[in-house]
């Protein structure tokens, strides 16, 4: 249990195990503003797949209101870090946590035993890299969440499967069509689909998995729209292996190698002014 003094002193404490890369760490008079408030942290977060250590002390701030984009190699940690926000990795035998991820501002540990993965995969929603309708209509996709928290209230499961569809801005290309089967749907309105059932159960921070990677230009730049607008509403974490879109996107980004946090901060800084020599050789072109 944190109390009211730890839970005050522990932004300070984090931004000193971040060292510089502490965005909001700034020395006095450089005329930055302080870092927006912290709604989630890992801290020395660890994970194994069996005998494999594919994550390794990672500690992490995750703004609140902020996209903050994951970047790195192909296998070095991203989506494996991001799976452990909504214990999707508990789904598989032999996989194990060390460490914490607390989510702000009742300082739960996402990660405790008697925390139920349930709920939290219900405060912390996923959005995988294809679109996964499930086989059902248009409308049992979105109310779905809601029904495995017990909603059976036939205008309010309405109320949040119109209120999520405009979410996702879907609901004008879809209001008559709630009954159609969702696969019926293009690549670019499933995943919007699977956005606004991700959106249904009020989630406080959304997971994105390289959730453009297999849509055409034109869905992807209607994908990264709403996760500018999504962000008004709720945190967002985005995997992507895009430079591009993680700097179009994104307010603060991590470069993650083999399993280890290597440099956070804000994109601009990242992308334009890093401070570590293997952030710059990624972000270049020379490594990765």
């Amino acid at each position: 249990m944190v109390t009211d003094m730890e839970a005050r002193t522990q932004p300070k404490a984090h931004a000193t195990m971040l060292g510089s890369a502490q965005p909001g760490a700034m020395p006095p008079g450089t005329g930055e503003e302080p870092a927006p408030p912290l709604k989630a942290e890992s801290r020395r977060l660890s994970f194994h797949y069996g005998s494999f250590k594919a994550l390794k002390d990672v500690s992490m701030p995750v703004h609140e209101h902020r996209v903050t984009a994951l970047i790195g190699p192909s296998g070095c940690g991203k989506s494996t870090f991001l799976r452990c926000f909504n214990r999707m990795h508990d789904l598989y035998p032999g996989n194990r946590y060390d460490g914490q991820i607390v989510l702000h501002p009742d300082n739960t540990d996402l990660l405790a035993a008697d925390v139920d993965p349930i709920e939290v995969r219900m405060r912390v929603s996923m959005v995988f890299q294809k679109p996964n309708p499930f086989p059902k209509s248009i409308y049992e996709n979105v109310a779905y969440g809601l029904r495995v928290r017990g909603v059976r209230n036939k205008n309010l499961l309405d109320e949040k499967v119109e209120e999520s569809l405009r979410g996702a801005a879907l609901w004008d290309e879809v209001e008559n069509r709630l009954n159609e089967v969702g696969s019926n749907l293009s690549g670019g309105q499933q995943q919007r689909l699977c956005i606004a059932r991700a959106l249904a159960t009020d989630p406080e921070i959304m997971l994105f998995d390289e959730p453009t990677s297999a849509l055409d230009p034109i869905a992807t730049a209607s994908i990264e729209e709403l996760i500018s607008e999504l962000k008004k509403k709720v945190t967002i974490l985005i995997v992507t292996h895009n430079m591009q879109q993680a700097a179009r996107v994104s307010d603060f980004t991590a470069y993650m190698y083999l399993g280890e946090l290597v440099e956070f901060d804000k994109t601009d800084t990242i992308f334009f002014k890093p401070r570590r020599k293997e952030t710059e050789d990624y972000i270049t072109g020379r490594f990765g």
